[in-house]
């Protein structure tokens, strides 16, 4: 792990080393926050929430909401919301669905492929930048509020102890 300024830059083996980082995020993010998740297929989106959803105490199948765009989990804590916006032909989709509902400071949104609906999104408190780079997955982590400061702070400190 490589912090570089305000971006902490990772490079991950596994799905389990991933899974394993999703849970340290969600510790940090207290149930609450606008993740955008971007990459390719395959660069491993679903598995950061996966580890994020386990460590809430989700243990069921955790799987992409492609054609439904958005799984809701719901915690004594609070709500989580995974949507994956793949799909999305129109942004203006996302307002059938009562976006502006699902984006409170109560609940966490973890956004899949965000580039779809960048109009139609309120700002993100944090970026997640996944690729494929030969058999491992770099991850980089960009902050976009106070909040997601904080989380990258706390990111950072968790992987460093």
């Amino acid at each position: 792990m490589l912090p570089m300024g305000n971006v902490l830059h990772t490079m991950l083996k596994t799905a389990e080393e991933t899974i394993s980082l999703g849970r340290m995020l969600s510790g940090c993010l207290q149930g609450r926050g606008h993740v955008y998740l971007y990459g390719g297929l395959g660069a491993g989106k679903t598995t950061l929430c996966r580890g994020i959803l386990r460590a809430m105490g989700y243990q069921g199948a955790v799987k992409s909401p492609t054609f439904t765009l958005v799984e809701p989990y719901r915690f004594e804590r609070g709500q989580v919301y995974h949507f994956d916006l793949y799909r999305l032909n129109d942004s203006d989709e996302l307002e059938y669905i009562g976006i502006d509902d699902y984006f409170s400071d109560q609940n966490l949104c973890l956004v899949e492929w965000p580039e779809k609906a960048k109009d139609s999104l309120p700002a993100g408190d944090l970026d997640v930048e996944l690729s494929i780079v030969g058999k491992s997955r770099c991850i980089d982590f960009t902050p976009n509020s106070d909040f997601g400061s904080e989380v990258l702070e706390k990111l950072k400190q968790r992987l460093s102890g």
